[in-house]
């Protein structure tokens, strides 16, 4: 338990059970069965947290609970009845055991349904959705702009030798030999991008003319620029791409691999030539600013070209229910049927948004992960940097592929990237860095909240940099005490604040669970509550 879970208990305690607060005594038990339905409620409310142990009157006061005694029990139960990532904590407030179910927000457009009904909350009951508060939340994605048609277009709009070459990748990934002798118009309408003779968007988007995207959806167009210089305003090249995307994307990756020059690297017997630019990366970038971009707002896609990092910017920000966070665990595609599209031909598959691929490159040739930094609201900006940055973390990786006989998934590899950057894991990666801590290829630094992973001591070793293990690792647990304790004799008092500056190296949770040791122990004691108290020795 930390200080900010008490304070956060402590603000509950003066608020309406809202939208996002579901309170219950549950004194000794709670039915499993109630709990996953509540969980769905508040996961269709736009998520909320479920308290246990907290009384729901007001004034509500804090009772204990003995509910679900096996947490992890308890979350792996939710998880696998609703596919849905549920954290549970266990708050050990003076008056009672407090447990608390944190219920993230159901995706955009998608109500969450258990045994058949779609809960929700009305006063003190759980209650099934109604059919128009379900219609408002399936028309929350909006409809598939790439699948209307186009009234003004004909199929006289599309190009000949873009309808080829998406009848022979079809045909090739389908295995499906009928579809070499059907008509052209047979084919479009089987893969739904004509409609009664009438081109769709999508069929604009990846198949039409140069003069019908002029006439029709001038905004389907990817310019191509190339600077050599980051700080360069004139471009070198300029390529303006507008016609269907089927007759252009194997130019447009050649145009880039003409400057993409191979980075050479050996340690000992171990030798990597590794391009600046990973053909698999840029081609799932442009795949992915195809076929998510708001196809409704004006502006083109941009790539833009440099000596060592090339930038993807499109219209539109992330579709609904992505973030920078969450992009390698989401799917929600934008544009359907353009989408469907690229999945018949096998570019990508219809159920992901490439973006694990880009990860999951980028990490094996060491280089930095996508960075989606610069998106915002209107715009999608991906930017990938080719410079290789530690050839050896490579080396290790392949050690351990080796040793430990498994096959790191792209979830891994990002925890395992993330830990050797010193980046703080969000909260979806948690769970899997234990598992990689029960390998040995990490360790954990701190407890509860202020919990960190670093890549193990083995890491290290490898690279002979055991005095950079030390240093990670941090001082010795009583050490840190005992420099806590030396400012209290010479100050008398402190603040947290003034024992942050004592140990920059630890974030604040930690350094409250030494306060907390040093109190059990009877060696420090707390004056004042709340943000005002400061500590002083016993």
């Amino acid at each position: 338990m930390s200080d900010p879970q008490l304070l956060e208990v402590d603000d509950w305690l003066t608020r309406k059970e809202l939208e996002h607060l579901e309170f219950k005594e549950a004194k000794n038990r709670y039915d499993f069965e109630e709990l996953v339905r509540y969980c769905v409620a508040l996961a269709n409310e736009k998520g909320g947290n479920m308290v246990l142990g907290i009384s729901d009157k007001i004034p509500r006061t804090v009772v204990g609970s003995q509910a679900f005694p096996d947490l992890e029990r308890t979350k792996a139960g939710l998880t696998d009845r609703l596919r849905l990532r549920i954290e549970a904590d266990e708050i050990l407030h003076p008056n009672g055991r407090v447990v608390v179910f944190r219920v993230p927000s159901r995706p955009i457009g998608v109500p969450i349904q258990y045994k058949g009904a779609y809960w929700m909350r009305s006063g003190e009951d759980l209650v099934p959705m109604t059919a128009d508060q379900l219609q408002r939340i399936f028309a929350e994605a909006g409809p598939d702009f790439s699948a209307e048609i186009c009234a003004k277009a004909s199929v006289t709009d599309l190009d000949p030798q873009a309808i080829e070459w998406f009848r022979s990748a079809w045909q090739r990934k389908s295995g499906n030999p009928a579809l070499a002798d059907l008509p052209a118009s047979q084919l479009l309408e089987d893969a739904e991008l004509i409609v009664d003779g009438k081109p769709t968007y999508a069929a604009l988007v990846l198949l039409g003319t140069h003069r019908a995207l002029g006439r029709h959806l001038d905004q389907a167009e990817v310019v191509f620029e190339y600077r050599s210089q980051d700080t360069a305003i004139e471009h070198e090249q300029r390529i303006e791409n507008r016609r269907g995307f089927f007759l252009y994307h194997d130019e447009l990756w050649k145009t880039i691999n003409l400057r993409n020059p191979i980075q050479h690297y050996q340690q000992g017997l171990f030798v990597w030539d590794i391009p600046t630019f990973n053909e698999k990366v840029i081609r799932e970038a442009l795949l992915n600013a195809v076929g998510h971009r708001d196809y409704r707002l004006s502006g083109s896609v941009f790539v833009r070209q440099f000596s060592r990092h090339l930038e993807v910017v499109s219209p539109g920000g992330f579709p609904p229910g992505v973030t920078a966070q969450n992009i390698l665990f989401k799917q929600s595609p934008r544009n359907r049927r353009i989408a469907d599209t690229l999945g018949k031909c096998g570019l990508v598959e219809r159920s992901g948004q490439g973006a694990d691929r880009m990860f999951e490159e980028s990490i094996r040739e060491g280089k930095p992960r996508p960075d989606f930094s610069g998106t915002d609201d209107y715009q999608v900006a991906l930017t990938l940097r080719g410079q290789v940055q530690d050839p050896r973390f490579l080396q290790f990786l392949e050690r351990v592929n080796k040793e430990l006989q498994v096959v790191f998934s792209t979830q891994d590899l990002v925890i395992l990237d993330m830990a050797q950057r010193h980046d703080r894991l969000t909260t979806d990666l948690v769970d899997r860095a234990q598992v990689l801590k029960q390998l040995g290829v990490l360790e954990t630094i701190g407890r509860g909240r202020g919990r960190s992973f670093i890549l193990s001591r083995s890491f290290y070793r490898f690279l002979g940099k055991s005095g950079t293990y030390t240093r990670k690792r941090g001082l010795d647990r009583e050490t840190n005490k005992e420099l806590l304790l030396k400012h209290l004799d010479h100050y008398g008092r402190a603040t947290i604040s003034d024992f942050e500056e004592i140990l920059p190296h630890l974030n604040r949770d930690r350094i409250y669970a030494l306060l907390k040791e040093l109190r059990s122990e009877g060696r420090i004691r707390r004056v004042g509550e709340k943000r005002g108290s400061q500590w002083a020795k016993a």
